[in-house]
């Protein structure tokens, strides 16, 4: 008989997940926030292999550092600084495999065993259970259509002595789709000096807005070294590369780096360097800005089928970007 750790004894597979393997060729899944296919580059990415094939293959192919290939760090801080004033001097970047790594890797630093994690409720599954996995506490935060409900926050934190980390997605939230305003993102910064704990951003989908205006990024108003930025390369190129990047305090982003190569050593190098490619040769602002007319198409024909066809009991919010849309059924029904 195998005996499962302890840690991971009660761990269930994502319902997501799981979900995505019964989904046939010629089903539409509604339970996962699949970018479309479509608008994956893959023209420009086979060319783009080609040649890295013939001419970097031997970098493309070794053993590479573990903070990341390190043309693709510098043209993402580029991007990131001066385009959402993300990373400053006592900042530093490192590419992950995917967003959720980041995720994992920061609270693997900063959370110890029976500490709390505070999330909003509903969050994502997948960072749920890898805090699941860490054994430490979550804790719910409600939300309305401004976000994470604030005053609640503060609740949590004068009630919850181990809390040592924030986790939320403030910007297009997976999967209520909602965004966190420019007034309680200025609280949560405050709740988290004043209480000391830190933040984690996870901002895959801040880009893909169709609806109103930018909101400075937690990270770029954050003066005190507090937030960590999880950003990804998922919904703007592809998913399926598996890459994403995290930028926070030095200090922190180093010790992610000694626990990342405890995981994988290092990102998929071949992946790292056609992103670079891609980024640096082609226009992504007016990739990502296909993205949106495409989703904003979408989101505006689920709204469509919503008012149609649904109870009007249902209640739903209209996103102003991303990919997620929530309703809530009446009070009794299953």
């Amino acid at each position: 008989m195998v005996r499962i750790s302890e840690r991971m004894a009660g761990m269930n597979p994502s319902a997501i997940r799981e979900m995505l393997k019964t989904a046939g060729p010629d089903t539409i899944a509604f339970s996962a926030g699949n970018p479309s296919p479509e608008l994956f580059p893959a023209k420009e990415l086979a060319e783009l292999a080609s040649e890295t094939f013939l001419n970097e293959s031997a970098a493309a192919l070794q053993y590479g550092i573990t903070e990341g290939w390190e043309p693709l760090r510098q043209a993402v801080k580029k991007r990131m600084k001066e385009k959402y004033s993300i990373g400053g001097e006592g900042d530093d970047l490192i590419i992950v495999s995917g967003g959720q790594q980041g995720i994992d890797l920061c609270a693997k630093c900063l959370v110890n065993e029976g500490e709390a994690v505070i999330a909003e409720s509903p969050s994502f599954i997948g960072a749920l259970n890898d805090f699941r996995s860490q054994n430490t506490r979550l804790v719910g935060v409600p939300m309305d259509g401004d976000g994470m409900i604030v005053d609640e926050l503060e609740k949590v934190l004068a009630s919850e002595q181990t809390a040592r980390l924030i986790y939320t997605i403030p910007t297009y939230q997976n999967p209520a789709g909602v965004t966190l305003s420019l007034e309680r993102r200025k609280k949560m910064l405050e709740l988290a000096d004043k209480y000391d704990v830190m933040i984690i951003e996870d901002s895959p989908y801040f880009e893909l807005r169709y609806d109103g205006e930018q909101l400075p990024t937690l990270k770029s108003m954050d003066k005190s070294g507090r937030v960590l930025f999880a950003g990804s390369f998922s919904k703007i190129i592809a998913p399926g590369i598996r890459l994403g990047f995290a930028c926070g305090p030095k200090e922190l982003v180093s010790k992610m780096t000694v626990a990342k190569q405890g995981q994988d050593v290092h990102t998929n190098l071949f992946f790292q360097i056609l992103a670079e490619k891609y980024m640096t040769r082609y226009d992504l602002d007016a990739h990502i800005a296909d993205c949106c007319r495409l989703y904003k198409a979408k989101r505006d024909r689920m709204i469509d089928g919503i008012e149609k066809y649904f109870d009007k009991r249902v209640t739903y919010n209209k996103p102003a970007g991303g990919l997620f849309l929530w309703c809530e059924l009446p009070e009794g029904c299953s």
